[in-house]
């Protein structure tokens, strides 16, 4: 029997610019005009039926007024269209349209639409190259940046997709003042996670300024959306294919995700990553990662920025600890949580060990303390 070894060893630079300001859709279309992405003759711009009116459609309309060839899709607006049946329709549109392999995607939205379309994108062609356009706090602040595409099931969350990067995110604050309250609110928890796990300087800055936040202070948001930013990337460079170190992007989430299935969707994602925030810090302060003190910090800031910090009423816990397994953390059937140090700070567990499996025991009563 002859073996033959099929060497295909490569080095992939997939480096990119993340641009922060405000009225950046020209600057967008300006990019893809002075050739951005190379080789691409259509392009398919993606939004959500609240996002089309504000942004989509301009953009669209800014392409073809530059000469390019582009067209609008739209999906409907919610975390219930980022599923497998939406981006299949997606692709059908693509295809009935005349898109081929030489076609680039805009993401223009939230982080519904950045997983969903950079998800498309990643397979449609078996890859064709895609931009973010991100409108919202939480997608600023997390589903923009890192490469991270997927769809839910009716099981869990972004269980199914790829790591798949941007070729340059476009992350402009004024469309900030264009969200509900309560987005803005939600887009707040991915940024306190962001430092409670690695900026103790910023989560003081956001005790001291979460009013001038939602005034829409450009100064301070700009600080806000450049610390987001700066620490999202600082992980993802170091482990892109989430081996060890990216884990810790996950603090809050492994309750956080699952109690946002069990809510059925009713709870936005920032909602529910609150109150998982506060799950690990009570864990936290149990297992001696953090003080008291520190943890109420923590639950002081999340409800300054108007997040819940408690499960919502009637929520069955027992439903709640059989949705934590599946979380893409779990090994061998066991849960496994990361944890904040203190403030500012993540708990290592070993060489490149940023998770430490949590008893169903412990988990069950966190939850049942948060009822």
């Amino acid at each position: 029997m002859g073996v033959f070894r099929v060497g295909l060893k490569k080095v992939v630079d997939d480096s990119y610019d993340i641009q922060i300001g405000a009225g950046l859709a020209p600057v967008l279309v300006e990019d893809l005009k002075n050739g951005l992405v190379p080789g691409v003759s259509r392009y398919a711009v993606v939004t959500d039926s609240n996002v089309a009116p504000l942004y989509g459609e301009a953009i669209c309309d800014g392409l073809r007024a530059a000469g390019l060839s582009a067209e609008l899709f739209t999906i409907p607006a919610g975390e219930k269209s980022k599923v497998r049946a939406v981006k299949e329709q997606l692709e059908d549109a693509l295809l009935e349209k005349g898109f081929r392999r030489d076609s680039c995607v805009v993401a223009v939205g939230g982080g519904v639409v950045s997983d969903l379309a950079g998800f498309m994108a990643g397979t449609f062609g078996r890859g064709v190259p895609f931009l973010n356009f991100a409108t919202t706090l939480l997608a600023a602040a997390d589903a923009s940046v890192g490469g991270k595409t997927a769809v839910d099931t009716p099981l869990a969350t972004n269980l199914i997709g790829l790591i798949y990067q941007p070729k340059k995110v476009y992350i402009d604050i004024e469309a900030w003042k264009t969200l509900p309250h309560r987005q803005m609110v939600s887009g707040m928890a991915e940024t306190i996670k962001h430092a409670c796990m690695a900026d103790a300087d910023f989560f003081a800055f956001l005790e001291q300024h979460m009013d001038e936040i939602y005034a829409f202070d450009p100064t301070v948001c700009m600080h806000v959306a450049e610390t987001n930013a700066h620490i999202k990337y600082q992980v993802v460079m170091q482990d892109e294919r989430e081996t060890g170190m990216r884990e810790i992007l996950n603090l809050g989430h492994t309750v956080g995700r699952a109690l946002e299935t069990a809510s059925g969707y009713s709870l936005f994602h920032g909602e529910a990553v609150a109150v998982g925030l506060m799950a690990q810090a009570k864990l936290g302060v149990r297992y001696g990662f953090m003080t008291q003190e520190e943890a109420d910090r923590v639950e002081a800031l999340l409800r300054k920025a108007g997040l819940p910090v408690r499960l919502p009423e009637g929520m069955n816990v027992e439903e709640l600890v059989r949705k934590l397994y599946t979380d893409k953390k779990v090994r061998g059937g066991r849960l496994r949580f990361v944890f904040q140090k203190g403030i500012g700070e993540m708990m290592t567990f070993g060489e490149n060990s940023y998770a430490r499996p949590v008893s169903e025991e412990d988990a069950r009563a966190v939850l049942e303390a948060l009822q």
